[in-house]
């Protein structure tokens, strides 16, 4: 039989850089959203005798981030003019041109409102299926799919509008 020990590190093996990169979008900051995810895995060790389908498991961490991440601001009120908006940037294997269009894209995704935004970014960074997002989110398949829907529009119109960002989506 497989210990908690030997579940708890193939998950946090296996899920750590997906909870990382969804907590960063959350909080754009690297330290908050490395508390974010060990406070996460924390309370998934305390509660992993309650996960009964693995297969489950990266839905049922980003619902326990999501949660953290709300505690976050029932303890603590931030002055957000004392903060700077970070990004994550890989100056290695993206060119000057890639780099400009992925902020322009963040940017663009950034000023979504929450309700769309956050649809998007569970599915393009977490991989999650239109079931998963309703799960995590706590809606209906359809108002989820429906708000992907228009949250693509909405990039397209942007994108549409300034056009010198065309080569954003000719691959």
């Amino acid at each position: 039989m497989i210990t908690k020990q030997v579940r708890y590190e193939a998950l946090v093996k296996a899920l750590h850089g997906d909870l990382y990169r969804y907590a960063y979008w959350l909080c754009h900051e690297k330290q908050v959203a490395e508390d974010l995810v060990q406070e996460t895995f924390l309370r998934a060790w305390r509660a992993l005798d309650s996960l009964k389908d693995e297969k489950a498991a990266k839905s049922w961490l980003i619902t326990i981030l999501r949660r953290e991440n709300a505690r976050r601001f029932e303890r603590k009120r931030f002055d957000m003019g004392e903060f700077d908006e970070a990004s994550i940037t890989d100056n290695q294997s993206l060119s000057n041109e890639q780099n400009i269009e992925n902020a322009w894209l963040r940017e663009k995704i950034a000023q979504l409102p929450a309700e769309y935004s956050e649809p998007l970014v569970l599915q393009v960074l977490g991989g999650f299926s239109g079931e998963d997002i309703a799960s995590i989110l706590n809606l209906n398949k359809n108002t989820v799919m429906t708000r992907l829907f228009r949250a693509r529009n909405q990039l397209k119109e942007a994108l549409e509008a300034e056009p010198e960002k065309r080569g954003l989506y000719n691959g």
